[in-house]
């Protein structure tokens, strides 16, 4: 046989795949799902990669490209792949330098660009190998076959995907054109071998030219698709005179054998007419051949024959030899088929990253947790907004402070709410609470405005370079690949301008019961002294009854109280696991109806404890009556309330307001802790991005150098026609940061956090035109820590006041604000 050809290796560059990957791991399942370390994993990965990229030539060279390739699926279905701010970096694999605007290598951050070139390369060792095949056993026949039939498939499969993988012009190997070609080299090459498997065999000679037949036709599209102007300068100069002798040959021999057939049948004078087609096609394929003397038996063969046949005729059978255009076409036997790449390719090993759950199941758990933290935060709002109003209600009563016994001493609710803030802390332990709040916030502030920095330093270094070389910068702009970048930018600076409104009602709430908490955190004796004497009123007992109804009402309203925190705590337990369900859904239909599942799911676990708030809040409106029936009596009876009972409600409110600003502050401190994780993977995020951009662009600046070194510089093509946007999309400009509301906010239950489901923001590809889902920025946890402000007609809440910046300490009554630290300033510098 003549000589087999294979397709060159692509050839990569070394590249840390292992920081960006994990940073997007941990980013993308930052909702607990996996709380596994997939640092060995990811150590495994980028040894496989290296094995893959340089050790291609070993004799388990294509169990290495499998096994790489096998993770690279695995990995790609469960995060977002064109989230992977990897710059991969692949040499054109016939490394001819700038064709047509092709380009010697291309640098694209996407593992499905890497899963393409290592696909290329899996085509191309395939090749190599059925090449080297000696062919003189049936095993290496079928081995060769299969995996020319293989690198067919593959060759393929890259024509149909690669533009959806890559959106820009490919270097030239990538080409569709290109692949197509190499698709049907790889095919024709598969038939010959195949053919010759039955030329060896000596299977009937119909047959064998059956599948020489089909062979010569495989060769001749291969031949033409290798012809085209635009594809010949990448092949080697005798790729094309090989491809035209198998053309020829296989016509020669499939006329040949035919002619056999035809002697079978006494047709001699089609078969003198075949023999002399089939003896021209196989000396012009043997004048035209790499190795000389490969076709001498077959035409050998075909010249005996005609002269065999040609005697005959002249002396017997005297039949007429019809011309070479009149013979009837030879049927043919398409044996050899593209096959499909396969769902995995090597044959043992472990999933790395089987920990984590595809991409799709991943997206749903995390649009049902937010679902479930959105019923959840509605339900705990809905508690905690009747509480709040129950309380003003009993404080705008004096209750439950004036049913105590008049006398000098402090009753013993007083006594036991001031124990109480003494061992939390008192005003020591809130103020150094308040303090910490400016500190987080700002280091919230300085993580994003460096995230910031980063995109707009990239911007403008890009835009320097586009006007720089104008038409030759043919790379994206950044304005398109950073958009979700800055529009998930905008809504981190929203987030945190809210937590610093919501921090502003906090301290204004700090600050109206400033003095009452102090009194409250002293002795008894100093609480004794701030607390006015009992006035002389009516005759002691007149008021029995009042009071007795009273202290009843007052115990229902504290069980109602112990039983709206139990019905919240279960509220923030009631967990949905529904990994396992969408798992089995997409492994039966290929596809989730997340909301119905999660529907169920929801219902089934929430709905009890819906009803229980619905009957709290039903029987509140009937407390509250009853309550203010009963002090309207015990008021009428007591003449009005005295200032003592005025001082000892405050103490009360205080003491309420105590408990409920310690809880909002603790709050509000795991919230900006939280956001700090989230900001410092988004800034990781960020600057995988910017690094891999930083490559791209030092590639193209190597290969622009590279072009006007040799003289010969030829404007870039303008980009494919599937990669052009609207108009009004290419001029659309980033989102406008929405104005910050004025003043607060008439329902404390919205502030300050939106819900928002869980998932990093995409950072590639432009709007309307990404190829993947979008996501939202990551935000956190739904909780609001901020539900339990007091309502604005609270009789003793301040009217809302314009925003001022934390101080450190906090300014005291009647002194000015310090001044605030200088720019620039980073406390929390490593």
């Amino acid at each position: 046989m003549a000589e087999l050809l294979f397709v060159p290796l692509k050839k990569s560059s070394d590249i840390d795949i292992v920081k960006p990957l994990r940073n997007l791991i941990h980013s993308t399942y930052n909702t607990g799902e996996s709380n596994e370390d997939y640092t060995d994993a990811l150590n495994e990965l980028s040894r496989l990669r290296a094995n893959a990229v340089w050790k291609v030539f070993e004799k388990t060279s294509l169990d290495i490209i499998y096994s790489y390739y096998d993770q690279l699926v695995s990995l790609e279905s469960k995060i977002p792949p064109q989230e992977v701010q990897i710059p991969f970096k692949w040499k054109d694999a016939f490394d001819k330098g700038s064709i047509f605007g092709g380009r010697m290598s291309l640098t694209i951050s996407s593992l499905a660009y890497e899963r393409m070139c290592i696909l290329f390369n899996m085509a191309a060792m395939q090749s190599t190998l059925a090449s080297q095949q000696q062919l003189d056993t049936e095993d290496s026949l079928k081995l060769a076959a299969k995996l020319f039939q293989q690198a067919a498939g593959i060759f393929l499969y890259l024509k149909a995907n690669i533009m959806m993988a890559v959106h820009q012009e490919t270097t030239p190997d990538l080409n569709p054109e290109t692949l197509d070609a190499l698709a049907k080299l790889m095919l024709a090459q598969a038939q010959e071998v195949i053919a010759y498997k039955c030329i060896k065999d000596e299977m009937k000679e119909s047959m064998v030219a059956k599948v020489c037949a089909q062979c010569e036709e495989l060769y001749t599209d291969a031949w033409r698709a290798l012809n085209k102007d635009q594809l010949k300068p990448l092949w080697d100069r005798d790729w094309l005179s090989i491809v035209s002798a198998k053309q020829s040959a296989f016509r020669g021999l499939a006329q040949l054998y035919q002619s056999l057939v035809c002697r079978a049948n006494k047709a001699v004078g089609e078969e003198i007419a075949r023999l002399t087609v089939a003896e021209e096609q196989l000396k012009h394929a043997q004048s035209r051949v790499a190795v000389p003397g490969y076709l001498q038996e077959h035409v050998t063969r075909a010249a005996r024959n005609l002269a065999s046949a040609t005697k005959d005729n002249d002396f017997i059978y005297h039949e007429r030899v019809p011309e070479a255009a009149q013979l009837e076409p030879i049927a043919r036997a398409s044996i050899a088929k593209p096959l499909p790449p396969q769902d995995k390719w090597a044959s043992g090993g472990r999933d790395l990253f089987g920990g984590l759950v595809p991409m799709a199941v991943h997206q749903a758990l995390q649009t049902s947790s937010a679902r479930r933290a959105e019923l959840v935060s509605g339900e705990i709002n809905k508690l905690r907004e009747a509480t709040q109003l129950l309380n003003s209600v009993l404080a705008s009563l004096n209750l439950p402070a004036c049913l105590e016994v008049a006398g000098p001493a402090l009753p013993d609710a007083i006594r036991s709410k001031a124990a109480a803030v003494r061992d939390a802390g008192g005003l020591t332990e809130l103020t150094r609470l308040m303090a910490e709040l400016p500190e987080l916030l700002q280091r919230n502030k300085d993580i994003l405005d460096e995230a910031e920095r980063m995109l707009r330093e990239e911007a403008e270094a890009d835009a320097t370079l586009r006007q720089q070389f104008g038409a030759r910068w043919s790379r994206t702009e950044s304005a398109k690949l950073t958009e979700a970048f800055r529009v998930n930018a905008d809504k981190y600076r929203q987030i945190i301008d809210n937590a610093i409104r919501a921090d502003n009602i906090v301290q204004q709430k700090f600050q109206q019961h400033k003095e009452n908490i102090a009194l409250l955190s002293s002795s008894e004796g100093e609480i004794s002294a701030g607390v006015p004497d009992a006035p002389d009123g009516p005759t002691p007992g007149s008021d029995a009854d009042a009071v007795r109804q009273l202290r009843g009402l007052m115990e229902e309203v504290e069980t109602m109280k112990a039983e709206r925190d139990a019905i919240e705590a279960e509220l923030k337990d009631a967990t949905v696991d529904l990994k396992d369900k969408f798992l089995a859904a997409l492994a039966a239909d290929g596809a989730l109806d997340e909301p119905s599942l999660s529907a169920a799911a929801l219902g089934a676990a929430l709905a009890p404890l819906q009803r229980q708030v619905g009957d709290t809040l039903a029987r509140q409106a009937a407390l509250v009556a009853r309550v203010q029936t009963a002090a309207g009596a015990l008021a009428a009876a007591r003449g009005g309330a005295s200032g003592r009972d005025v001082a000892l409600g405050r103490l009360c409110a205080a003491a309420d307001a105590f408990q409920e600003l310690t809880a909002n502050l603790n709050e509000g401190i795991k919230f900006y802790n939280d956001l700090t994780q989230l900001l410092v993977a988004f800034q990781n995020k960020v600057s995988d991005f910017c690094f891999a951009r930083k490559t791209e662009k030092d590639e193209l600046l190597k290969d622009l150098t590279q072009e006007a070194s040799r003289g010969s510089v030829r404007p870039a093509p303008a980009p494919p026609q599937h990669h052009n946007e609207p108009a009004a999309v290419a001029r659309r400009e980033p989102p406008p940061r929405p104005p910050p509301p004025s003043g607060a906010p008439a329902s404390t239950s919205a502030l300050p956090y939106p819900s928002q489901p869980q998932g990093m923001p995409l950072p590639y590809g432009a709007v309307g035109a990404a190829p993947y889902p979008y996501y939202a920025a990551p935000m956190p946890a739904l909780y609001n820590p901020y539900a339990t402000l007091p309502y604005p007609h609270h009789q003793r809440m301040p009217p809302p006041q314009p925003y001022q910046p934390y101080q450190y300490p906090a300014p005291q009554p009647g002194q000015p604000y310090q001044q605030p630290p200088p720019a620039g300033y980073n406390p929390y510098q490593q």
